[in-house]
């Protein structure tokens, strides 16, 4: 297979009745993996490197851009390279030159009409450069600024502001706030299902679900369901990594070649991949 665009397997996605996940990258190994787990699954991923990834990496997005690309092409799945949770507008205008089809523009913790100027100036540029944007209109859980709960008043996505929203910027996916939040390590989040539903209905953009890491099988069978087309996870994989290092160094506690755990690592990633795509891309 090759590095396909995310507008693409979204809207595969969309007609099918489905999801597409996408998965997080923090290092190489991270890609391998997604890319392993994916290839196994014969579901179609994206490969979503964030803000944050890149501010570990010294501010440098080009070198893990293109090695995750490299490790797209080179795979039997089908997979697509997506700039996630973008919050400086220069990095979003590097995006193409790094090998992004898509990005997400995170403008979400500011007041509404903020966010709407800051999306629609994020879209016309996006769009000027084949860029397919996602945007976020809520508060969902566990990013800094946002409520302390996704259950707090207030914080939930309303159908007919995002209706107007998405009219107004032009954007071509929209992140939810439907119960779920960020770097869960429990799989408890309780999503509002008929909320998806009503959002499907008025918004006509793909829906995102981001933090899905803390989101049951079950309840992520019944998101996609209801209209969420796009699966955000990152914590999940990290989890699943760090374990297995962990585990892997405590077996060998003088070893001072990482190789091995950081295939150990590699393999839990490949794993949880593969049973995450089984759930929401199958």
């Amino acid at each position: 297979m090759s590095l396909v665009h995310t507008r693409e397997l979204v809207e595969r996605a969309a007609a099918a009745r489905r999801a597409v996940p996408a998965f997080n990258v923090i290092t190489l190994e991270y890609a391998e993996a997604i890319a392993e787990g994916a290839a196994a699954s014969g579901v179609p991923v994206i490969l979503q490197i964030s803000e944050n990834a890149v501010r570990f990496h010294g501010g440098q997005v080009e070198p893990l851009a293109r090695a995750a690309a490299e490790v797209a092409r080179a795979s039997e799945a089908e997979i697509a390279l997506h700039l996630d949770h973008v919050t400086d507008i220069g990095l979003l205008h590097r995006a193409t030159g790094a090998g992004f089809s898509s990005a997400m523009f995170d403008a979400g913790r500011l007041p509404y009409a903020d966010n709407l100027a800051a999306t629609l100036a994020a879209a016309r540029w996006a769009h000027g450069a084949g860029v397919w944007l996602e945007a976020e209109l809520g508060y969902v859980g566990g990013k800094p600024g946002a409520p302390a709960s996704a259950h707090a008043p207030g914080v939930r996505t309303d159908p007919g502001e995002a209706a107007r929203f998405v009219a107004d910027t032009g954007v071509d996916a929209l992140a939810v706030a439907v119960g779920s939040s960020h770097a869960m390590t429990e799989r408890s989040a309780s999503l509002d299902h008929a909320l998806i539903e009503r959002l499907r209905d008025a918004v006509p953009v793909p829906l995102v679900l981001h933090g899905s890491s803390g989101v049951a099988d079950d309840e992520l069978r019944r998101a996609v369901g209801a209209g969420i087309v796009k699966v955000n996870v990152g914590t999940a994989l990290s989890a699943a990594f760090t374990r297995a290092v962990r585990e892997s160094l405590a077996a060998r506690p003088d070893t001072v070649d990482p190789r091995h755990s950081l295939e150990r690592g590699r393999e839990a990633i490949a794993e949880t991949v593969r049973n995450l795509c089984a759930v929401v891309g199958g």
